[in-house]
């Protein structure tokens, strides 16, 4: 496969999100409610999705942070290629912190800095999940949408987004692969090798360890960035070529 875009011309992401509270007990009563409504209606449509120890609470801390209307952002990592005296380095920089809010200005900041007509995004499930939940959480947060993001209106051309689990996908619609899975098919070094999704709460909120979250999505980027790389029939960078802009 012989991708055009350039990859100095792209921004790889990763977001982590939590839920809006450790417990769903901490949310108010309304919003409570509503939780409790979707998930008994989510649970009636997938009867095999939970077992009977799996209530409205339980289902909130551990898949409430999937939903942006129950869930925030905590980091949103992302990685350019750059070069300097013919020495290339992958820059990574990060979006943390337990203020949305603040993380999503500085972030949108950072887009409408660099967005250009030749630039694109590029994630692992971006149309899906990283995009609409960002634009999502800024609106609730009453932050303007980057044009990069302001996709409403746009034929699907005009959108300047490079999903790596659709170039992989080959038209398949019904098949998911995960940014793991496919790393290890295609030889990448796995950036699973300290926590995973699941374990993101946990660790935000029993551990309060927000810097090994970080760690872990800018491993994803750097994974995402990899990825790219090999569909683009490119070299895979090394190691050593990470920089860290923070």
């Amino acid at each position: 496969m012989a991708l055009k875009i350039k990859p100095e011309h792209i921004l790889f992401l990763d977001i982590e999100t939590v839920p809006l509270a450790q417990k769903l007990s901490d949310l108010s009563e309304s919003h409570a409610k509503l939780w409790s409504l979707k998930f008994e209606q989510f649970k009636s449509r997938n009867p095999d999705r939970y077992d009977e120890s799996v209530d409205a609470a339980k289902a909130f801390s551990l898949e409430g942070g999937i939903f942006s209307e129950f869930g925030k952002i905590i980091c949103i990592s992302v990685g350019i290629m750059t070069e300097s005296g013919g020495t290339k380095r992958f820059r990574l920089k990060s979006f943390a912190g337990d203020d949305e809010k603040v993380l999503l200005n500085d972030f949108a900041g950072m887009l409408n800095k660099w967005s250009s007509p030749e630039k694109q995004l590029c994630g692992h499930n971006i149309k899906e999940f990283d995009v609409p939940y960002i634009c999502r959480r800024m609106i609730i947060n009453g932050i303007s949408l980057p044009d990069v993001l302001n996709i409403a209106g746009k034929k699907p051309w005009e959108v300047q987004f490079i999903d790596t689990l659709e170039l992989w996908k080959f038209g398949d619609f019904k098949h998911y692969t995960s940014l793991n899975l496919l790393t290890t098919v295609l030889g990448i070094p796995t950036p699973k090798d300290d926590i995973d999704g699941s374990m993101v709460a946990e660790v935000y909120y029993s551990d309060d360890n927000l810097q090994r979250i970080v760690s872990y999505c800018e491993k994803d980027v750097f994974a995402t960035a990899q990825v790219y790389f090999r569909f683009s029939g490119l070299p895979l960078m090394e190691q050593e070529m990470i920089e860290n802009a923070n």
